[in-house]
């Protein structure tokens, strides 16, 4: 059943509560690699007529994908006419908006990519906090709010000037006790973590060389430890998460990339496009050893991987698996693009979504390829899917021409309410 303007009274009464096994509490899920919780099975088909458990309008513009903490949904946006950007969150159950934190007004970049936004980034949260990062005035600006929307604090992280126009997309990331946060391009970049109780800044390392746009990886217990894995500049590079200590560099993918790197036990992954083509297997025990690399171009979505196999959507909508350790082939079949939202994983099923609105679902089979559903919504998709209660929740839009609207979806199975 739809409900395009969600009863005020379902959220009537209702509290944030603590962060459960069925959040979803940053980029890329549970453990920052796109793979849901083992035991949550979601729907793998829908439409705007079925399976839909609620859908509520969101306002101004985004590419964010959402997160679910508790009893939230939550994600940034942006107005463009009023130059205002803002985090907003919405109920779990009932779709209704329960507060709009708005943290920015002006500021915004007058150049930018037909495929960013204003409010790109996602937001992550530690349970208690969310965090959320914006580029304004020409600098990047981290803000955590507790969960009722109230700001704790902001702190100026550093400048961002990307001199080709493109605009800001990495998310900030959780690693420990701090935020980090990647700031990219030629003669000032940074990679920086910050205090997630009072915002104070722990350490910084530079990041020159070119402007790119990929968000940090918390690859844990790799190689026997946690690492912060990030690509870009010709290199897979590793820091340790404590103190901001180079680990190791490896000289692989392009110049420019934009998706996450992902990781299976000792060997990190990572795809490029920009000047070249390029997806990368790298040992990440400090040798710099490249595995094997290839031409395929994931550039804006990241990769997945699952059980020593890599699955990937191609920039022109191909689907790919290859054997983790050595690059070989198994299985390649066109679904269609372009592509900008990364893959998720859910009860053994790959969602990939394309910027059409829409998500093909794959059994993840290395032997063969099998397409389990084709599933719509709107006409534009940019944001990733989340998969969490039992649960999948979708943000797109309806776009026909100067008509823009976006809308959250909450799909699942109508005939029970479960808890979040």
């Amino acid at each position: 059943m739809h409900r395009i303007a969600p009863l005020l009274v379902l959220a009537l009464g209702l509290h944030a509560v603590p962060a459960s096994a069925g959040d979803w509490l940053g980029w890329r899920g549970p453990t920052g690699n796109g793979i849901a919780a083992p035991d949550e099975k979601p729907v793998l088909a829908w439409s705007d007529a079925t399976h839909v458990v609620w859908k509520t309008p969101v306002p101004g513009r985004g590419h964010s994908s959402p997160i679910a903490v508790g009893d939230l949904i939550v994600l940034t946006t942006a107005d463009e006419t009023a130059q205002i950007q803002s985090v907003i969150a919405f109920d779990r159950q009932s779709g209704e908006q329960r507060w709009r934190s708005d943290l920015h007004t002006g500021g915004f970049v007058t150049e930018i990519h037909r495929k960013n936004s204003q409010a790109t980034p996602s937001p992550c949260s530690d349970g208690e906090r969310i965090y959320a990062a914006f580029l304004n005035g020409g600098r990047i600006h981290l803000s955590a709010l507790d969960l009722k929307g109230a700001k704790i604090w902001t702190r100026d992280t550093g400048p961002y000037l990307c001199r080709y126009g493109f605009g800001y997309a990495p998310s900030p990331v959780l690693a420990g006790d701090v935020v980090l946060v990647s700031s990219e391009f030629e003669k000032e970049g940074y990679l920086a973590a910050f205090d997630r109780l009072t915002g104070e800044e722990r350490w910084r390392v530079p990041r020159n060389g070119t402007t790119s746009y990929s968000t940090p990886a918390l690859a844990r217990k790799v190689a026997g430890r946690d690492q912060i894995v990030i690509s870009g500049n010709k290199r897979l590079e590793s820091y340790d998460p404590a103190t901001g200590r180079q680990n190791w560099a490896a000289e692989a993918v392009t110049l420019a990339t934009c998706g996450t790197a992902v990781w299976e036990g000792d060997i990190v992954f990572a795809s490029g496009g920009f000047p070249n083509k390029e997806t990368a297997a790298v040992r990440a025990d400090g040798s710099g050893t490249v595995l094997w690399k290839n031409d395929v171009k994931c550039y804006e979505q990241s990769m997945l991987v699952h059980e020593g196999h890599l699955y990937a959507i191609d920039d022109g909508g191909i689907a790919h698996c290859w054997d983790a350790k050595t690059g070989e082939e198994k299985w390649k079949t066109r679904l269609g693009g372009p592509v900008s939202a990364s893959p998720i994983l859910a009860g053994g099923h790959l969602y990939f979504t394309n910027e059409r609105g829409i998500t093909y679902v794959v059994k993840a089979d290395p032997e063969q390829f099998q397409l389990v559903a084709e599933n719509t919504l709107g006409n534009e998709a940019f944001a990733s899917l989340i998969a969490c209660g039992q649960r999948v929740f979708a943000r797109v839009a309806v776009n026909q021409g100067n008509d823009r609207q976006e809308w959250l979806y909450c799909l699942g199975d109508t005939g029970s309410a479960s808890a979040p």
